[in-house]
């Protein structure tokens, strides 16, 4: 009885000890662009396992390792498993070779299993097969940069339109901006766009959803291959698994994807010699040109407006409009510039104007020569020349003018043709006989009645005025380093022949500017300092270097030779540059 009870024990050990290593597909017979799942199945917790090297197939996934251990009426079951998921890479009869595991010294080994492709067949994607390949971002986002024309003229819009396709099986949340696109060379206006929408179109022969997220239009600026450096994106991404939770939905995994548009590269051409006017400015487009007086009879005092405008489609804030010429007679002052522009995908289109207001000062009647505006049509690719009609201005009354002749005979006399400056000498008078009038109920009684019950709030206005001036100290600090200022530099032009003392007296003109321009203290007068009030202040870099030069120069010309030349330099500086700033700031 003993003896079979040990045999019993000593076989049932054995059995325990039996271990067992297979491996297992998911089928033996696939087309070409199906997968095919291999499972790796121990019984033991084998140790250094070693996969075959698949040959023939492509591993798209795995490994992935599963372990369950399990107690059920007093038996222990224990598996190990180790999956991959293959592509076959060509038809044809391939082998999956052994795998290797190490269990208490020994080595185990599978079985070779041998596989069967075929032709690629037509199949359905089944979202619950768990050896369907994991959706990827790779091959599913794509950032594009659309240009409309890659071969334009200079000064001929283009537009770039940034567009992320990405497909119906992922979802996209926040993006951002690793790398800004660049257009040296290049004008550019964005467009802005005021919602996000997904819309639907075809990329690469399929059907994506895309989002439109920049648009900027573009005018080159010079010829020869011009690069558009490129936008890059980090994009969060939502992308399903082929695992479900336990009420049947598909499990989303997060994810990021990096998408670049790409360099581009755009080839300009330079608008032809050929037929260039002589007036030509640059402009490129389709334009009409218009030269509009507010009128043409005025009389003496009275002024007009001249009005040189341009509108239509093209690079409109990218060139300059013609100077009219008008008489002497007529003063012209500087123009005043004006833009109505329109910047869309196809370009600019309004109008754009320069307005001369014009004061004639004498009598008479005074042409304004026609003028020419010249612009490159890109419809016909010529040039085209607009010109306007002469506009006469005719001045009704005012002083006429004075002209010099030399006559015949050798002697110099001065010839006045006509003129207002002295008048005749009235020959008939008006007499209005003398009446008196009672002081009493006359106009300057009631003036004098009055007079007091005016005064009184005026007074009281004047006196608390003057007391809020004087209790402004930044005010009077201001007013009062103004006049300093005023005075030193009217000091400065008195001594221009004496080169200490004007150095010294425009020194403190330009430092009293800036204490009533900047409102600071001389304790606060460093170079550093007033460069970066004045640039706060948008005033033009090269005229704060100038003047922080000029102020250096004053201390260093005191002691320095300097002639009166380099001293009137100077002082013409000085007064253009505090000129400058008092535009500027």
């Amino acid at each position: 009885m003993k003896k079979y009870i040990l045999l019993l024990l000593i076989s049932f050990q054995g059995l325990l000890a039996q271990v067992q290593f297979e491996a297992k597909v998911s089928r033996n017979t696939l087309g070409l662009n199906e997968r095919l799942r291999v499972d790796f199945i121990m019984n033991v917790d084998g140790d250094n396992f070693v996969q075959p090297n698949f040959e023939g197939f492509r591993v798209i996934a795995g490994p992935s390792q599963q372990i369950s251990q399990s107690w059920i009426n007093g038996r222990s079951s224990f598996e190990k498993i180790y999956s991959y998921f293959l592509l076959p890479l060509q038809k044809g009869n391939l082998v999956i070779r052994q795998a290797v595991i190490e269990f208490n010294g020994q080595l185990y080994k599978t079985a070779p299993v041998r596989v069967t492709v075929t032709n690629p067949v037509q199949q359905q994607a089944d979202p619950n097969d768990p050896s369907a390949p994991q959706i990827s971002a790779d091959n599913n986002i794509y950032l594009v940069a659309d240009i409309s024309k890659t071969n334009p003229y200079i000064n001929e819009p283009i537009t770039v339109v940034y567009k992320l396709y990405f497909s119906y099986n992922i979802g996209i949340s926040n993006w951002r901006e690793l790398d800004k696109p660049k257009y040296n060379d290049f004008w550019s206006q964005n467009i802005d766009i005021k919602q996000l929408v997904a819309e639907e179109g075809m990329f690469k022969g399929q059907r994506y959803r895309f989002v439109t997220l920049r648009k900027t239009v573009l005018y080159p600026q010079k010829s020869g291959k011009l690069r558009i450096e490129p936008l890059a994106l980090d994009i969060d991404v939502q992308l399903p698994t082929n695992r479900r939770d336990m009420f049947g939905r598909v499990l989303i995994t997060e994810g990021n994807k990096r998408v670049s548009a790409g360099t581009k590269t755009i080839n300009v051409k330079a608008l032809p010699e050929a037929g260039k006017p002589e007036g030509f400015t640059g402009a490129v487009g389709n334009f009409d040109f218009k030269v509009t007086p507010t009128k043409t009879n005025l009389k003496n005092g009275e002024s007009l407006d001249l009005v040189v405008s341009v509108s239509g489609k093209g690079n409109l804030k990218l060139f300059d409009l013609p100077k009219p010429v008008a008489p002497n007679a007529l003063e012209m002052y500087d123009a005043v510039h004006k833009e109505g522009v329109n910047t869309g995908l196809s370009g600019m289109t309004g109008k754009i104007s320069d307005t001369y207001t014009i004061v004639p000062q004498y009598k008479g009647k005074y042409p304004i020569k026609p003028m020419q505006f010249s612009y490159f049509d890109l419809s016909s690719g010529t040039y085209k020349t607009i010109s306007s009609n002469e506009i006469l201005i005719n001045v009704l009354d005012g002083p006429a003018v004075t002209n010099a002749v030399a006559s015949n005979t050798g002697a110099n006399k001065n010839k006045i043709e006509k003129s207002e400056q002295f008048k005749f000498i009235k020959l008939k008078t008006k007499l209005e006989p003398l009446q008196r009038q009672d002081f009493f109920g006359s106009l300057w009684y009631y003036v004098l009645l009055f007079l007091p019950f005016i005064a009184l709030p005026i007074v009281v206005l004047l006196r608390r005025r003057k007391e809020a001036l004087a209790g402004d100290v930044t005010g009077n600090r201001i007013r009062m380093n103004n006049r300093l200022a005023k005075k030193y530099l009217s000091e400065a032009k008195k001594q221009i022949n004496n080169k200490e003392p004007f150095y010294v007296a425009l020194e403190k003109a330009m430092h009293n500017f800036l204490k009533a321009k900047l409102h600071i203290e001389t304790s606060e007068m460093s170079k550093d300092n007033i460069q970066e009030l004045l640039l706060s202040r948008n005033a033009n870099p090269e005229v704060v270097a100038d003047f922080i030069a000029l102020t250096e120069n004053c201390e260093l010309a005191r002691y320095a030779p300097a002639s009166s030349t380099s001293i009137q330099n100077d002082f013409d500086k000085a007064v253009l540059i505090i000129s400058e700033l008092e535009k500027q700031i």
